[in-house]
């Protein structure tokens, strides 16, 4: 059986078990939700399950931290994690928000060097982590594998850039709104028009610092939101009586 572990440290990297059977099924099912994995035979899937091992992280726990060594990358089943740095005297700043399918670390396993943020679990997680040494001897033996891997990593830089533009050349009221119909779109099929209600996944300060903006300018903006009618806050519910006009005032 694969080992379940919830890692505090990031420093306790086990040989993964061999799995076999009914247990390898499942985990070959699991991983072709990996999007580096999509495309493959299942045969070519089914090789991955001998280096997948599974964890369980608790809300608030550390998967690794800057500085740990990388033995591989992650996929996100369940919960969310986030990606940060932390300062000397405590600051934090957030990468990004890991969801549901979202794969992590995979840059830093192919530049073999050390973590160089912070992981931890916004709520309880459930993960796999799959080693570095059968994603390197998939890349030996696919080519089209290979091709796969670069395109997952350009699209990263991809965000890495829009979020550089977002933070220097737009304003905090127009990070916000762009966040909230991102959210709105992420739901399923966006609404054009009409009333709808975002939840944030995550804490407003959290958000905050994923914008790049201070906790209080946060909230300012929202009660400027607030006053002009374009959205209503309850608790980490933010309702858009009118998603067109929200979207309208962005242009």
């Amino acid at each position: 059986m694969i080992e379940f572990d919830c890692l505090a440290d990031g420093k306790r990297d086990p040989a993964p078990a061999e799995p076999v059977g009914p247990e390898a099924d499942r985990l070959a099912r699991l991983l072709a939700a990996v999007p580096l994995l999509n495309g493959l035979a299942p045969a070519e899937v089914a090789r991955f399950a001998r280096g997948v091992r599974e964890q369980k992280a608790e809300k608030g726990e550390v998967l690794f931290h800057r500085g740990d060594p990388c033995h591989g990358f992650h996929l996100l089943l369940s919960g969310q994690i986030k990606l940060a740095f932390t300062s000397s005297d405590g600051h934090e700043k957030v990468i990004e928000i890991i969801r549901p399918g979202q794969t992590f670390g995979e840059a830093v396993m192919f530049m073999d060097k050390p973590y160089m943020v912070m992981a931890q679990a916004l709520t309880d997680c459930a993960l796999l982590h799959i080693a570095k040494s059968v994603v390197f001897d998939e890349m030996s033996r696919e080519p089209n594998f290979c091709r796969k891997i670069i395109a997952g990593l350009a699209q990263r830089l991809h965000h890495l850039i829009a979020d550089v533009e977002t933070y220097s050349l737009r304003s905090g009221r127009e990070r916000i709104i762009g966040y909230l119909l991102r959210e709105e779109e992420m739901d399923g099929t966006p609404t054009r028009s009409g009333r709808v209600s975002v939840r944030l996944p995550t804490s407003k300060g959290t958000i905050a610092s994923r914008l790049n903006l201070t906790q209080e300018h946060f909230s300012r903006i929202l009660h400027e939101l607030t006053e002009a009618g374009l959205i209503e806050v309850e608790g980490r519910t933010i309702h858009i009586p009118d998603i067109a006009r929200l979207r309208t005032s962005l242009a």
